[in-house]
Parts: structure tokens; C-alpha cells; sequence
């Protein structure tokens, strides 16, 4: 019970509709205890006893019995899931405001379909443990007692023998409990992982197509489906063996009663009216403690799931804000890097090591080096996404650690390596980072980022509703419609990550002119690649193995026959040689 007692906020602050539930229950478990009774009187009083005029009165006692048991249920049904939907509601909430401020480390190793997986699937199966597990608990146990008390009124000797083999149907329901909860928290993990891999393969079936990998991914699917099939018939084979004993307990138990039970109507210890209500009686013991598998089986899978949503939820949040946080409205821009080292992992190499350089406001900072020199890893000290492990960052000479996480984000336009759009309109794309964001502030956003012409070609310009992931326009609109969202913002300091990657020559050229508008009085760190895209830069900054082996302006560097100008001759080599081609 200790995950139960962890999620105990959720749930709890919704106790009324639990007791009403609860309270209801009793009611209906009662009157289900008085058939056998009703039984009992119509057989030894009315059949036997020849008392027929209590015939009309017995069959109005019972319909008004209906009657009122119907209302319980329903009472009992609405308040139960009331009880379950509010809690998840509030659980869901909280599990998805988690993953927002979860660091990106956290997601360096997460997988989407496994986090889908658990706020859809385990969310729902601790929700209908909420709603009728626990009160269906209750109620086997509730109706067990009672059960019991009625039928060692009738006879103490009969209600002993008869229940003789419930101390085994005890060991067995426990033994069940004890093999079926590990079974089903592999279950929840392996369709995790089937999740994932159908998340996958949806959002790269582009990349899929192109290699033909086809078989390969169809392969992967059926082993992950496999996988997920084995761990499900096991936990079915559990319950195969268990069960036909429960089964068989309670069988023993029945055959014992008309054994016994015969010889005291026999022996007028008994009246058969009494043997047949103890008939059904025995049915509300003995096969509640069996069905006690089958919530034990709900029990389970949700003990597995609320797991899983625990190991959400107590995931450490290494990055927050300080208790007196500086709510920054509008930094200069002044950035400096004192000694910073970053390290991903404990077991990774540094990704960064020793870095010291300073950005004055209105400065255009280059940044450029082969793939994994850590050129994004240091804009991303910026902005907080990492911690350095030694060193710190400073903005407008104050570390980013002692600002608020969202007055620093806010401050920070940042165009990431792959252009990520929402499925919506692209008005609402543009305007994402400020929502509030006037039609006039969108529409020169999007001119300063060239995107203005191209939008309003498409059938409802600014209003054009996207598809997933920007589905429907090419590499580069994408890429311009994401720096016209991060212009939107005015932010301080811009960060432009290979921002025209996606582009051709000469709509970079189109977007590089319109940046330089976009630049003046802000910030500007820039990742490329390609040299044509910084060498405007007032500090180029050549990264290797995260460290800077070189800095200096375009011409300088140029002059230096270092890292910088070998990037150069190769770029501009290969151009010579295509130009070349083409003339001869």
C-alpha cells in the first residue's frame, strides 16, 4: 500500500464521493444478504408450513427490495466513478506540468511512447482501481462477514465444516497475489516499449520509405509485439494455474455442506429451507475469496502503474528556480562564460571544458566546429537547459542560476537545429512564445524572417492551419515560420542554432540580410556549419572536443592558418570545383 499512501493527494481531497460510494455499497451488499433469508422463510414457512397468505407480502417485500437495491447501485456506481475520474483528473495534471519542467537531461534518455504509455494506459488502470477496486474490496469483505453471522446463526457446526477449506483458499489467493504482480508490471513495461516503438516508426516512416527499411522496422514491431504477447500469456498461465484450484476449494466446500447439511435435515437438526439458504450463503463466501484474485488482479495493475506514475513524479527536478529568484523583465544582454566545464553524464566524457569568453549587448558571437564539439551544448547553458558541473554563466553580470527559470527563457530567442511546429494555425505558431502578441507584431515577425510572401500564397495565409510537425510546407518555411516565432519574443540575446540549415543559397541569403535588421541591438550567438553564415561575426569562436582552439573575426582567422581556415578551404574548395565542373 505504500504507492496508494505516496498518491494519497490525489485521490483523498476526493473522499465525499468515495464514502457515498462506500456507504451505498453497504446498503446494497445487505440487501443482497437478505435473499437467502427471503428464501428461507417462502420454503420452511409458505411451501412447508402452508402460511400462503404471506405470499403477497413477501413478493411486495421483494420488489421494494429491488427497488431500493437498483437506486443503491446506481448511487454507488456514479459516486465511485466520480471518485476515480476527479482523481486522475488532478493526477493527470500534475504528471503532465511534471514533464514540462523535468530537465532535457531527463529527456535524454526518456522515451515518448513509454511516457505516452503512462499517462494513457497506467493512468486509466490506477483509475479503475480508484473506482471500483477499492470499493469492491470492501465489499467482498463486508459481504463475507456478514455472510458469515447469518449462517452461523443458523448452525455453527454446518457454517464450520462448510467453510474447512477456506484457510487453503487463503494460502492460494495469496500465492496468486504474490506471482501476479510482478507479471503485470512486466506487462505495463513491455507495452511501454511497444508504444515507443509504433511512436517511432509513425514520426520517421519519411526515413523509413527512403531506405526501404520497411521489413527491418516491421521486424522490430513484431518482436516489441511478441515480447508483450509472452509476458501476457505468462501472466495468463498464472491465472490458469491458480484459479481451477480456487475453483476446486470451493467445490469441496459445497460437497461438505450437502454432506453434513443433508444428515442434519435428516436428523431434524436442520429445516431445508435453512440448508437451501445456506446453499446460496456459502456462494457469498466462497467464491468473494475467490474473486478476491481477480481484485488482487486490479490491485496489481494498478500498484504497477501508480509505480510507474511515481517514478514521474518523484523524478528530481535538478533545475528550479532559487527562492528569491530574479524576475528579469528585459536583460541587456551581457554574456559571459567564466571557466565553464558540462558533463551529460557521470560516465560521459566532458562535452564542454574550461570555456571562457565574454558577449557584450548588440555583439554577433560565431560558433562553429565539427558535429558533437559542443557547439549547441554551449547555448544551451544560457538558457539553463544543463547545469555545468564546474564554472559559471553570467547575463548582465549576474549568474543565470539566481534568475527566474521563465524572466530568463523570455529573454532568449532561440531557433533550434530542427524546426519544431505545433499542429495549429500559423498565427498561433508564430505567436507561441507571446501569446498576446498583436496581428501587426505577428505579420513583421514574419516579414523580417521572409516569411510574409509565402504565407500569404497559402489558402488562408496567416489563419492556414498546419499539419503534425508543420506537415504541408517545405524544409525551408518551416525554418522560416520557427525564426519568425523566436523574433515575435524580442528577446535580448538570440540564438540562432544552424538556423538556415534548411534553406537553399539564395533563401539564405534573402533570410541573413533580414536577420541583420533583426540583430541590431540584441545578442546573437550563431551555429553554422557553413562559414557564408558567420562571417559577419564581430568574435568567431572555432570549437574541437569542447574547447575553444581558436577566436577571432573572419579575417583574422582567415589569416591564422588554423582549424578556421582549413573549415574554409574545404567549403570553398568544393564550390570552386562544382563551378569548375559546370564551365568545362
Amino acid at each position: 500500500m505504500v504507492t496508494f499512501k505516496k498518491l494519497k493527494e490525489f485521490y483523498w481531497p476526493y473522499k465525499k464521493y468515495f464514502l457515498w460510494s462506500i456507504l451505498f455499497m453497504l446498503l446494497i451488499t445487505g440487501i443482497t444478504v437478505v435473499y437467502p433469508i427471503i428464501l428461507q422463510i417462502t420454503i420452511d414457512e409458505v411451501v412447508l408450513g402452508g402460511k400462503y397468505e404471506w405470499i403477497p407480502y413477501l413478493a411486495l417485500g421483494f420488489i421494494g427490495i429491488m427497488i431500493i437495491k437498483g437506486a443503491g447501485t446506481y448511487i454507488h456506481q456514479y459516486t465511485g466513478e466520480l471518485f476515480g475520474i476527479t482523481s486522475v483528473y488532478k493526477l493527470r495534471n500534475a504528471l503532465y506540468g511534471k514533464l514540462q519542467y523535468l530537465p532535457f537531461r531527463y529527456y535524454d534518455n526518456a522515451k515518448t511512447g513509454d511516457l505516452m504509455s503512462r499517462l494513457t494506459s497506467d493512468v486509466e488502470g490506477f483509475r479503475f482501481f480508484l473506482s471500483f477496486g477499492f470499493s469492491e474490496l470492501l465489499r467482498l469483505i463486508v459481504l463475507i462477514a456478514t455472510t458469515f453471522g447469518v449462517m452461523f446463526y443458523y448452525s455453527p457446526s454446518l457454517t464450520f465444516v462448510t467453510l474447512a477449506t477456506l484457510p487453503f483458499l487463503a494460502i492460494v489467493v495469496y500465492k496468486f497475489e504474490k506471482s501476479v504482480h510482478p507479471a503485470f508490471r512486466g506487462i505495463r513495461k513491455s507495452f511501454g516499449k511497444l508504444n515507443t516503438n509504433v511512436q517511432e516508426n509513425i514520426s520517421g516512416i519519411n526515413t523509413v520509405k527512403s531506405l526501404s527499411r520497411e521489413d527491418f522496422v516491421i521486424d522490430k514491431f513484431n518482436s516489441s509485439n511478441g515480447d508483450y504477447k509472452d509476458k501476457y500469456l505468462f501472466t495468463s498461465s498464472i491465472w490458469a494455474k491458480y484459479f481451477p484450484l480456487m475453483e476446486f476449494l470451493g467445490n469441496i466446500s459445497v460437497v461438505l455442506l450437502f454432506s453434513y447439511g443433508g444428515y442434519l435435515v435428516i436428523n431434524d437438526s436442520l429445516q431445508p429451507g435453512e440448508l437451501v439458504a445456506f446453499y446460496s450463503l456459502v456462494g457469498y463466501i466462497i467464491w468473494p475469496i475467490a474473486n478476491l484474485g481477480f481484485v488482487i488482479n486490479l490491485f496489481s495493475q494498478s500498484k504497477a502503474s501508480g509505480e510507474r506514475l511515481l517514478e514521474i513524479l518523484e523524478e528530481d527536478n535538478e533545475i528550479t528556480d532559487m527562492d528569491d529568484a530574479i524576475q528579469a523583465n528585459k536583460l541587456k544582454g551581457d554574456v559571459e562564460f567564466q571557466n565553464v566545464t558540462l558533463r551529460y553524464g557521470e560516465d560521459d566524457q566532458e562535452a564542454l571544458y574550461d570555456i571562457s569568453f565574454k558577449a557584450s549587448p548588440g555583439k554577433v558571437i560565431g560558433l562553429i566546429g565539427s558535429t558533437g564539439s559542443g557547439k549547441t551544448s554551449l547555448t544551451q547553458l544560457m538558457t539553463r537547459f544543463y547545469e555545468p558541473i564546474r564554472g559559471d554563466v553570467l547575463i548582465d553580470g549576474v549568474s543565470v542560476k539566481n534568475y527566474s527559470l521563465h524572466s530568463l527563457r523570455s529573454n532568449i530567442g532561440f531557433v533550434l537545429q530542427e524546426s519544431f511546429l505545433f499542429s495549429s494555425s500559423i498565427k498561433a505558431n508564430i505567436s507561441y512564445g507571446r501569446p498576446d502578441a498583436t496581428m501587426e507584431e505577428i505579420i513583421d515577425a514574419a516579414k523580417r524572417a521572409q516569411a510574409h510572401e509565402f504565407i500569404m500564397e497559402l489558402p488562408d495565409g496567416y489563419d492556414t492551419m498546419l499539419g503534425e510537425r508543420g506537415m504541408g510546407l517545405s524544409g525551408g518555411q518551416k525554418q522560416r515560420i520557427a525564426i519568425a516565432r523566436s523574433i515575435c519574443v524580442d528577446p535580448s540575446i538570440l540564438i540562432l542554432d544552424d538556423a538556415t540549415s534548411a534553406v537553399d543559397m539564395e533563401t539564405e541569403f534573402q533570410i541573413q540580410k533580414a536577420l541583420k535588421e533583426v540583430m541590431k541591438g540584441r545578442t546573437t550567438f550563431i551555429i553554422a556549419h557553413r562559414i557564408s553564415s558567420l562571417k559577419h561575426a564581430d568574435e568567431i569562436l572555432v570549437l574541437e572536443n569542447g574547447k575553444i582552439v581558436e577566436r577571432g573575426t573572419h579575417e583574422f582567422l582567415l589569416s591564422n592558418d588554423g582549424p578556421y581556415q582549413r573549415i574554409y578551404n574545404i567549403q570553398y574548395q568544393d564550390q570552386e570545383k562544382v563551378m569548375h565542373e559546370q564551365i568545362g
